[in-house]
């Protein structure tokens, strides 16, 4: 079987979405940063936790994927956001720029019939925290076929946390049928926890879960 491409999102997985009264996870440090095309006097303003950095660089070595962003950042997931936490240059998935008010036009995360075209065949782990039914519905019908889909959902005022990634390699090592760790050192230890897991459902949406309708992930 190929190589599985992993699938990374930014919004609600590795920058966190404030809670209603402004907080972020202490983990995280600010940064003001100027997308492409954004007015030099108006910055965003993000937050990435600095260990994601090392875990995710950690989890490349695996060499058990093809780490690929998956984000309305698009190329600045690659120039902008990924050097921030000392990432490799990654590619990226060319989403379309649709004229939409909510992440799920048609009940289901706006990236994914894009996504199906340009997956083909190959399988995928894709983390996302805007997945709905539909989407994990169609993740079911894609691994009846042979073609094996993996999706993680984490909680957007929360972002990724280290459970996600083990959940990660453990199906990829399944896949592959060999050792996952890199000189003989196990994942798990290359991944310190950073924070509770939320519990994932394959079949179904994570629930008490919110996201500013602007944002389309």
């Amino acid at each position: 079987m190929r190589l599985p491409y992993l699938l990374l999102d930014i919004d609600g997985v590795l920058i966190p979405f404030p809670s209603q009264d402004g907080a972020t996870p202490e983990t995280h440090l600010r940064h003001d940063v100027l997308p492409t095309g954004r007015d030099p006097s108006d910055p965003v303003t993000i937050w990435l936790n600095p260990a994601h950095g090392p875990m995710l660089t950690d989890l490349t070595r695996t060499r058990l994927f093809t780490p690929v962003w998956c984000t309305s950042w698009r190329q600045d997931a690659t120039t902008m956001i990924g050097p921030l936490l000392g990432l490799p240059p990654l590619p990226h998935v060319d989403l379309p720029h649709p004229q939409i008010t909510s992440s799920h036009p048609n009940g289901y995360l706006w990236k994914r019939d894009h996504v199906d075209a340009w997956l083909g065949d190959a399988p995928v782990a894709w983390i996302d925290d805007d997945f709905t039914s539909l989407d994990h519905a169609w993740a079911a019908r894609r691994t009846a076929r042979g073609l094996p889909t993996l999706l993680l959902q984490p909680e957007p005022h929360d972002g990724l946390c280290a459970e996600h990634l083990r959940q990660v390699v453990t199906w990829a090592d399944q896949l592959a049928g060999s050792p996952v760790a890199p000189a003989g050192d196990k994942v798990s230890d290359l991944l310190p926890p950073l924070q509770k897991a939320v519990p994932q459902s394959s079949t179904g949406v994570r629930s008490g879960s919110s996201k500013p309708a602007s944002s389309n992930g």
